[in-house]
């Protein structure tokens, strides 16, 4: 995750994506919230990325808080987690539906253009359950 040095507009920028979801902006949310879209762009972290940026930037979070924070932030519906493996999330401050490239030999993810996935129907939902979304991560590695 790039340096993101909180400001004054990251910091209105930061409360007014809290606020948003009716998420009580508190000293730490608020510190998280600013290095995630204080500058306005999306991005896609894992806890332990965002842990150390905060730290790098003096916020006084533990990782612990980190988690809680970011599973705070999906429940409000302000990111999405992205699941590449058993072992590692990221999580994604673009909400909307759409595909993420997982590049295997960084373990980065970056977002696909929609236009990379297409389906010629939307799978059936069993009976009594709905889809909520339809997640997409697809698995790049560099040609041998």
């Amino acid at each position: 995750m790039q340096d993101t040095t909180p400001t004054d507009t990251s910091e209105s920028l930061g409360r007014a994506w809290l606020l948003s979801a009716d998420v009580r902006p508190t000293k730490q949310r608020l510190a998280l919230a600013e290095l995630l879209v204080g500058d306005g762009r999306n991005r896609h972290v894992t806890a332990e990325s965002l842990y150390g940026s905060a730290s790098e930037n003096g916020a006084q979070v533990s990782l612990a808080t980190v988690y809680n924070t970011l599973r705070t932030f999906c429940d409000a519906g302000l990111m999405n987690e992205i699941t590449v493996d058993g072992h590692r999330s990221y999580f994604d401050t673009r909400v909307d539906e759409h595909p993420h490239y997982y590049w295997e030999e960084n373990g980065s993810v970056t977002d696909a253009p929609k236009s990379a996935v297409a389906f010629a129907k939307e799978p059936e939902a069993p009976e009594g359950m709905s889809i909520a979304r339809v997640d997409v991560v697809i698995r790049l590695t560099k040609d041998t």
